[in-house]
């Protein structure tokens, strides 16, 4: 088991991934298992176990920081493998592997470790360190499961917890407005509790997961085509990823191997400032790569302390060696133990080493130190470590901490006491940045937000364009710059990630059925309904008076309807009822000039008259009709059509039965006409007109007719007409009308065959028969007319009533008037 050492009074435990993994080994269960064989040194994690030396050494000249107190180290490689991780602890713990010990002294050997890398491995240490009470802090260790401070009560770390970086990765997801993206998470506590964190934070902003896919620890290269294959033929175009750069490292050569560049990744803070993923050659898949990193800060004199190296310094650091040779390509002719102590499995060089090769010439990993974001991790925990054996050597016995209030003792410190002091350190380091733990032993979360670009020379340029920070406010907890961002392929537009694309305004969002809700179809609003932003899950229906415009996406006022003094309808109306008006008094006008021939004297010439004024004012009753309603207008329309006609119809009631009692009185000894006189036939005509005056008014008084908008016949548009108000007293109206129209018709019928020349029944009969035609033909022509052809109908039974009644009554007369005048006599009228 490799490892390194420096005494000291207080020795810190440590472990690191120096390399990348184990050789796997079959067991025969025919001899005792070897030690585990390791191969791939990685240079980041080489690197830092230096920084560990170089801030243990940085804390010991320190004389203000445990003065007269020397730090020791001892570290381990795991090899990135829970077992080894486990092994390295159990030895780091229980001391020296000396057989020769009889006796062990109860207490662990190291009273604090730092470490591990991985969430996975820390869990896996910390079952161990659980039983012996050792504080365990890590440096990258960032699994939210690890807050749990009542299953890991010694456990502290100063790397951020996954879940501020869960939610502040799905916030920046929900921000560019990707709604369908695919996760990959490495099969680990790290992967798995990462991705699912991210999973229920993204969800909550309405983001679809289009697939999830888990790396093995041990990954085929069957599996990896698997996964490259889903990636291929989603329609998925950002990509999230939780996996540190060994797992996914596979993947991500197969992607650049099969040229896909369409994809914008989004990794999180184990390997988006990784040297290893973001080399030269995976920009053209990787370029555009955008994540959350550790705060990173410049360690002064730390590159020269990595450049002073030197592997052949005693005692032999056996992981700088291999280091060495790996660089250099080259191999030691060292004496045979510095080998033979190594557990690593490393090529073997042709060109020899001598030690003297110039680091500086050589640029790798190890050396870069513009990207110290887990170096930077890893100096805070040994810092944090050093404060709090500084408090404790700092307590007074009077005011100790333990139960006998009593201090500790430095030079025997155990681990338990060590865990007091680390809960309550706190202090500015040297950055200027405040270090403490939470109640759950976490750091405050804050990152900074990178983005991949291409440098001049092809290389990767960790940009930071934004920042995070959970101690801030929500609101403004993300600080972006979104102009410096990059984006794959070299774009600065930020590239779309949707299952369906946004529906523009105007229409809605359908869900497909047995799909996420981030697939939809997108359909058309409804007639008098709109949507007025982009992915409506509903249209809004438009307010009453108001209706959807041909896009759906505004509600503009109705097209208010009515028979208007400028439509066709409206026009013709008009003009023909001012031609009957007109018609009619040029009749008058005819009549008067020969109000004295026997023509006009023979049928009652002043109900003549009156008949010829009710005419006038039944057609000028049809203008009422048309042009806006108003409340004037629509009282106005119903009581003069109704007293109009019913004067009318009056008028001809008394001719008619005048004509009838006329022929009546011819008999001997009938004296029945002096009942029906001049004066009593003004008394009837007053009081037929008199009863429809009075249901008028009742009608005005209780329930007058009023302009409203009818909404119910279009929805596209409003029917501005008149409400008859009382349905039962417009029944009553039209009833009355009705009931003197068919008396009027039954009597004349009755009269028509009265011998005269000129008998006015018969035509009285045929004017009665059009009126009621017109009016019973009225009613379903009226229900059934839609719109503003309601009132054209009702105009049209008023002028045809009109006209029928003048032309029948009236032009037979005026005929002889005008053409026969030889006829107008008493003679020619009385020779039958």
């Amino acid at each position: 088991m490799v490892t390194h050492y420096q005494a000291g009074d207080v020795v810190l435990g440590a472990l690191f991934p120096i390399h990348s993994k184990g050789i796997k080994v079959e067991q025969t269960f025919q001899a005792k298992p070897g030690q585990l064989q390791c191969e791939e040194i990685n240079f980041r994690a080489f690197r830092w176990s230096q920084a560990m030396i170089f801030t243990i050494e940085e804390i010991n000249r320190n004389k203000t920081l445990l003065p007269n107190v020397t730090l020791g180290y001892k570290f381990y490689d795991t090899c990135g493998i829970a077992f080894q991780s486990v092994r390295s602890t159990l030895t780091l713990i229980n001391g020296p592997e000396d057989n020769n010990v009889k006796k062990c002294n109860g207490a662990p050997s190291v009273p604090v470790i730092i470490g591990d890398s991985g969430s996975s491995l820390s869990i896996a240490v910390l079952r161990v360190l659980e039983l012996f009470r050792v504080p365990l802090v890590s440096y990258f260790a960032s699994c939210a499961c690890l807050g749990n401070h009542h299953e890991f009560p010694t456990f502290f770390r100063t790397v951020p917890s996954d879940l501020n970086q869960a939610s502040a990765l799905a916030n920046l997801v929900h921000r560019f407005g990707w709604t369908w993206v695919g996760t990959i998470a490495v099969d680990d506590d790290y992967g798995r509790s990462g991705i699912q964190m991210f999973h229920d934070e993204v969800t909550k902003l309405g983001v679809c997961i289009a697939y999830r896919v888990i790396i093995p620890k041990l990954v085929s290269k069957e599996k990896v085509i698997q996964i490259v294959e889903i990636i291929k033929k989603s329609t998925a175009k950002v990509i999230m990823a939780f996996a540190i750069e060994d797992d996914i490292k596979p993947l991500i050569e197969e992607i650049v191997l099969q040229n896909i560049t369409d994809i914008q990744w989004i990794a999180s803070e184990a390997w988006i400032t990784s040297a290893l993923i973001s080399k030269k050659e995976n920009l053209i898949s990787l370029g555009g790569t955008i994540g959350f990193a550790i705060r990173k800060a410049e360690i002064p004199e730390f590159k020269d302390f990595l450049l002073k190296l030197n592997p052949l310094e005693k005692p032999y650091n056996l992981f700088a060696i291999e280091f060495w040779e790996t660089l250099f390509q080259c191999s030691f002719k060292t004496a045979d133990h510095i080998s033979n102590n190594s557990v690593a499995s490393h090529a073997q060089y042709n060109k020899t080493c001598t030690g003297k090769e110039n680091l500086k010439e050589s640029a790798s990993i190890y050396s870069d130190v513009t990207q110290l974001r887990v170096t930077y991790n890893l100096h805070k925990a040994i810092y944090a470590v050093a404060h709090a054996l500084h408090n404790l050597q700092a307590c007074e016995n009077s005011k100790g901490p333990f139960f006998n209030k009593t201090c500790a003792d430095i030079y025997n410190v155990q681990p338990w006491q060590v865990v007091h002091y680390l809960s309550e350190v706190k202090f500015t380091n040297q950055f200027g940045e405040e270090v403490y733990f939470d109640e759950n032993g976490d750091s405050v979360g804050s990152y900074d937000i990178i983005n991949w670009q291409r440098n001049p020379d092809g290389s990767t340029k960790y940009m930071t364009v934004g920042r995070f920070d959970a101690a801030a406010p929500l609101e403004q907890q993300i600080v972006l710059d979104e102009d410096k961002i990059v984006w794959i392929g070299g774009q600065s537009e930020v590239p779309k990630s949707v299952c369906t694309e946004s529906c523009p305004s105007g229409y809605r969002k359908a869900a497909r059925v047995g799909q996420p809700v981030c697939c939809y179809d997108c359909v058309p609003c409804a007639d008098g309904t709109i949507s007025i932003t982009t992915d409506a899950v509903e249209c809004i229906p438009c307010l009453l008076e108001y209706w959807s415009n041909k896009e759906r996406n505004s509600c503009i006022p109705k097209e208010i309807e009515y028979l208007s003094f400028t439509d066709i309808v409206g026009i013709v109306s008009v003009t023909i009822s001012i031609l009957g008006a007109v018609l009619t008094t040029a009749v008058a006008a005819i009549f008067l000039k020969n109000k004295n021939t026997p023509i006009v004297r023979a049928n009652n010439s002043e109900l003549s008259f009156l008949l010829l004024i009710s005419l006038v004012f039944c057609f000028l009753c049809a203008i009422t009709f048309v042009g806006q309603p108003t409340a004037l207008t629509c009282k106005l329309r119903r009581t003069s059509f109704s007293i109009s006609f019913v004067l009318c119809l009056s008028c001809v009631l008394s001719k008619t039965v005048v004509v009838l009692m006329a022929f009546k009185a011819t008999l001997p000894g009938n004296n029945v006409m002096k009942w029906f006189g001049p004066m009593q036939q003004r008394f009837s005509v007053l009081l037929c007109t008199g009863v429809q005056v009075v249901i008028c008014i009742v009608w005005l008084t209780v329930s007058p007719p009023f302009a409203f908008k009818n909404t119910r016949h279009y929805n596209s548009r409003i029917i501005l007409e008149c409400d008859l108000g009382s349905v039962t007293l417009f029944c009553c109206v039209l009833g009355y009308i009705g009931f003197l129209a068919c008396i009027c018709f039954v009597l004349a019928f009755l009269a028509r065959k009265l011998p005269d020349n000129f008998n006015e029944a018969k035509f009285i009969t045929f004017s009665m028969l059009i009126f009621c035609a017109v009016w019973i033909t009225f009613i379903p022509a009226y229900i059934s007319s839609p719109g503003k052809y309601t009132v054209a109908v009702e105009i049209f039974a008023i002028l045809s009533s009109s006209f029928g009644l003048f032309l029948c009554i009236f032009t037979p007369k005026c005929y002889i008037i005008l053409f026969k005048p030889e006829n107008n006599s008493r003679k020619y009228l009385m020779s039958k």
